[in-house]
């Protein structure tokens, strides 16, 4: 009965007419690349041709298989077999490793019209968190869309797949994470699926789609993923609930075990290839649960009352008495007496011609959906309502106050008689800033770090156009709170009242907001690990302070150039031109008044126009490298 109503609530999604894709791969390899870790005190090591021999480990080894449209083919394998590395190399997502073999779609080899139409979910649920499940598909489809459809259009399919997918009900809550409440973790794997519908796919794969779901909510996951390849399309799923009813709803197996083929062909002819071989399961036995165990090399599920199988049994037993053995005798197996058969099946399967794919309406003439502009409009409105939450938040907003309102209250209307206060305070408040944006961007671009990745993939929209509005939304949003604090502690604590040196010193500290959000986003996109850049950001921060021109204003000659590294010393030289004049003085030891522009740390080094210059440089600079690693 749960069968058929989500037929009926899909009926658009299987009524339409995807361009069909027959998936034929033959002889998959995949090696990667080991090198050995030698520590820089094993002096035995160095310059032994051993000890830099980069070694070679095989993850797949002559993998083969073909799957056609209206059919489901789930992958089956222990953790390690090579389920998701085979999944990510169909989807053409592995960037690392050697790969040999032939991969076609509809006999034709992968390029961006292929692309357009492969629908690819991740076994994590890759999505923002603080978008609701409308706004995540809606901005999906936005990007994925061509311009044939209009933004009525794209939008109206958005919320087709919203209903067809059951989740009307949920579409105005966030999407939640650990610390976040949401939606449950069945309804968040339907937005991904979601997601990949957008573009009605051909081939959609599947890794792993129903790990840590519960067996009910599985059950409806596959079942509206059977009812979409009865519309025409191809699935691949990497299968990880040993449901027997899951297992029954696919059409074709291939089971993997180290890297190796067990089993290729047809459901339904799998447990009768394995009783030729003399391993049958006894009577009740779940048959993912015996072949996952055959995978394993642990055939403990053999009917001890039938002769055949116990004498095969025992064959193998004094063949081979280790788990590894077993699994060798099961891949030379069907290397022998099944391989042939289903390679020569393989080559002579029917499918669509190129000839066939071209009139299908698979040409596409430019490699992006939408245009640079539209994906930069929809990325900066994206972006500004994931972090809408980030705007002004209570916690935020104490701590910025209280810091605040404490630097007024001790600066409370301090003078230039007390210069060494002022330029103090001036000095915490731009690597008070400096810290802030720069440990927040780490964190924040490294969460969003997986979305990206996977929308790239997807070929949604262009890096520039991602980096730029990113940046462009980062620019209204952070700073709201700097300008608003600067404000406060300028004008409690006394700072000259001209408008152009209120201007400047705030100008100074939002181009330190800006240049140390480049630095995090840098740090976090180079060293591609929070912890490792979270660690790398206190010995830049306290090698900029240092040197920013406030604790040492007479550095030896061969390290003085470390300051013109450092952010804080442009900004720190721009607020003291701006602040003092030419003729105000300050009292210095014995009584006497001295020149304000002759205290050590006010005196210029470097032009107004050179500071302002360095940190443009330094804003795109480092925005720019990010971008490039």
């Amino acid at each position: 009965m749960e069968t058929l109503q989500i037929e009926d609530s899909i009926t658009k999604l299987k009524s339409q007419s995807p361009v069909p894709i027959t998936l034929k791969f033959e002889d998959i390899c995949y090696t990667v690349s080991l090198k050995p870790s030698t520590s820089w005190w094993d002096f035995k090591s160095w310059g032994s041709k051993i000890a830099h021999r980069v070694e070679e480990k095989p993850i797949l080894n002559n993998v083969m298989g073909l799957v056609g449209p209206g059919q489901m083919l789930a992958v089956l394998g222990p953790a390690g077999s090579g389920k998701t590395t085979l999944l990510n190399i169909l989807g053409r997502r592995l960037k690392r490793g050697h790969i040999t073999g032939k991969i076609l779609y509809n006999d034709l080899p992968y390029d961006k019209r292929i692309k357009r139409r492969t629908g690819f979910v991740t076994q994590e649920d890759v999505l923002f968190p603080h978008l609701t499940v409308k706004e995540t598909l809606i901005y999906a489809a936005l990007l994925k869309l061509p311009p044939e459809f209009s933004t009525h259009e794209k939008i109206q399919r958005a919320k087709d797949i919203i209903i067809d997918l059951g989740l009307d009900k949920c579409k105005n809550m966030v999407i939640g994470s650990r610390s976040l409440r949401g939606i449950s973790r069945g309804e968040r794997k339907r937005v991904s699926i979601g997601h990949e519908l957008l573009l009605d796919p051909s081939l959609l794969l599947l890794d792993e789609p129903t790990a840590g779901l519960d067996s009910k909510m599985a059950l409806r996951i596959f079942q509206i993923l059977q009812v979409l390849a009865r519309g025409g399309r191809t699935i691949i799923a990497t299968l990880h609930q040993r449901s027997n009813l899951i297992f029954h709803m696919f059409d074709k197996l291939l089971l993997l075990s180290e890297g190796h083929t067990l089993y290729f062909g047809q459901r339904t002819g799998v447990m009768s290839y394995f009783d030729s071989l003399g391993f049958r399961p006894s009577c009740g036995t779940n048959p993912a649960d015996f072949l996952l165990d055959l995978a394993d090399g642990v055939p403990h599920d053999i009917d001890p009352l039938d002769s055949a199988a116990a004498t095969a049994f025992v064959s193998v037993e004094k063949e081979s008495r280790s788990v590894r053995d077993v699994r060798r005798t099961l891949r030379e197996a069907y290397v022998n007496t099944f391989l042939v058969q289903k390679r020569n099946s393989v080559v002579r399967a029917e499918s669509i011609t190129a000839e066939q794919g071209e009139s299908l309406g698979m040409k596409e003439k430019s490699k992006w959906p939408t245009s640079w502009w539209q994906q930069f409009s929809v990325l900066i409105i994206r972006r500004m309502k994931e972090r809408r939450h980030e705007v002004l938040p209570a916690p935020c907003i104490f701590q910025i106050l209280t810091i605040s309102l404490l630097c007024g209250l001790l600066w409370w209307q301090s003078s230039p008689k007390h210069i060494q206060d002022q330029v103090g305070l001036l000095f915490f408040i731009t690597m008070f800033w400096g810290i802030i944006p720069l440990f927040t961007s780490i964190i924040t671009f490294a969460a969003e770090r997986s979305v990206l990745d996977k929308e790239r993939a997807s070929g949604m929209y262009r890096l520039t156009t991602y980096f730029l509005a990113r940046t462009v939304g980062d620019f209204l949003l952070d700073l709201i709170l700097p300008a608003a604090s600067v404000t406060v502690v300028y004008w409690m604590s006394g700072l000259s009242a001209s408008a152009a040196a209120y201007f400047s010193t705030s100008l100074s500290i939002l181009l330190v907001v800006l240049v140390a959000q480049g630095l995090g986003l840098l740090l976090s996109a180079s060293v591609k690990d929070v912890k490792k850049a979270t660690m790398l950001a206190p010995v830049l921060v306290l090698t900029f302070q240092l040197a920013g021109g406030y604790f040492v204003q007479n550095p030896p000659t061969f390290i003085a150039w470390v300051r013109y590294l450092a952010f804080p010393y442009y900004a720190h030289e721009l607020q003291m031109k701006s602040q003092y004049s030419d003729t105000q003085t300050y009292d210095c030891c014995g009584g006497e008044q001295c020149l304000v522009v002759d205290y050590p740390a006010v005196q210029q080094r470097v032009s107004v126009g050179l500071c302002v210059m360095a940190l443009f440089i330094m804003l795109i600079g480092y925005r720019f490298l990010a971008y490039w690693f």
